[in-house]
């Protein structure tokens, strides 16, 4: 593993160490370069409630690309309201030890338009 990547998974443990402390539902969001993914994941880590990626047909036929920003905005709308409809209204912010910067930026920001707190 190149030492870029081990940075990320160490940057990742503690922030869900930190997350598993204060015993949260926490949202999870993993990018490549070609889409971008967000889980929604109960507060013990065992059960994924509501998920979103670029890969979804429905996201595919409305974007061309799905390794942008504006595929990421569509992404955290999709799923603030799949977890709104869930009843979750707070969860923890989870960026797997990207940084807080374009696509993750773009994704988070429009999950809080939608009306997810964190």
């Amino acid at each position: 593993m190149d030492d870029k990547r081990q940075a990320r998974l160490r940057r990742s443990r503690q922030t869900r160490a930190r997350i598993a402390g204060r015993n949260a539902v926490r949202l999870s969001v993993h990018r490549s370069n070609c889409h971008i993914y967000a889980q929604v994941i109960d507060a013990g880590g065992a059960r994924i409630l509501a998920s979103a990626s670029t890969r979804e047909p429905e996201v595919r036929q409305a974007l061309k690309n799905g390794g942008n920003k504006k595929a990421a905005a569509e992404v955290g709308k999709r799923i603030a309201e799949k977890a709104r409809k869930l009843g979750i209204e707070a969860v923890a912010f989870d960026r797997s030890g990207y940084r807080y910067h374009g696509r993750v930026k773009a994704l988070a920001e429009a999950a809080r338009a939608a009306g997810l707190k964190f």
